[in-house]
């Protein structure tokens, strides 16, 4: 079993997460509530990641943040390293490859939410921003949570995005997807299949815990 590749993943998928949780609450109540030119061009881009290969998303974002272009220079002043092959860059790179997954479920939990109550939170005089906390989260909340886990999951169990921009360095970039990969490359059949069966696992309890929280939901609203 390789534990560090475990740390690295379970790392990469709680940060991905933190950093996408407040972003997908505003994108997504952005969505949800207005009505602007281009808004289903927005919505197509966001949900490329979706259809798009992952060789085709990692050499975009090899492009973007590689050593010649100015992203990649301003990252390497700065740090003095590289921000692709660089668990920083793999970050970058797991937010994106992960925004149609935490933003769907929480555009869907946001629309749900009843013109009506959102205009008698107005009418009573409350902000925008305590009716965000004392009304639309705690309506929203079960998508926000499904849009979270899906999150990890999905960071959990990515391969292509993840070895493209990150390379396979041992207690850096490498996750348990590149060792389970790695270890059948190397005909070491056993370690790979517990791996398999850790990530099998892990994304089984996700998974369950979305339908859970999608049965309540629905339970909620009947």
């Amino acid at each position: 079993m390789d534990w560090a590749a475990l740390r690295v993943s379970l790392l990469l998928a709680l940060a991905t997460a933190a950093v996408l949780l407040p972003l997908g609450i505003y994108a997504a109540r952005l969505i949800a509530f207005r009505e602007f030119r281009g808004k289903a061009l927005l919505e197509a881009a966001l949900a490329l990641p979706l259809v798009l290969p992952p060789t085709v998303l990692g050499y975009y974002l090899l492009v973007v943040m590689g050593a010649g272009s100015p992203i990649g220079q301003l990252w390497e002043q700065l740090t003095g390293g590289p921000l692709v092959f660089s668990f920083a860059g793999l970050l970058v790179g797991s937010v994106i490859f992960n925004i149609p997954f935490t933003l769907m479920p929480m555009q869907r939990a946001f629309e749900s939410i009843a013109p009506e109550v959102r205009e008698a939170a107005a009418c009573c005089g409350l902000s925008r921003w305590r009716t965000l906390w004392r009304i639309e989260l705690p309506l929203a909340w079960p998508g926000i949570v499904s849009g979270m886990i899906m999150t990890i999951a999905h960071t959990l169990g990515e391969f292509g995005v993840v070895l493209m921009v990150g390379g396979s360095i041992p207690g850096e970039t490498r996750t348990i997807a590149i060792s389970i990969y790695d270890s059948v490359q190397s005909f070491d059949m056993q370690a790979a299949g517990v791996m398999s069966a850790v990530l099998l696992v892990l994304c089984l309890v996700t998974l369950a815990t979305t339908n859970a929280l999608a049965r309540r939901r629905r339970n909620a609203h009947a």
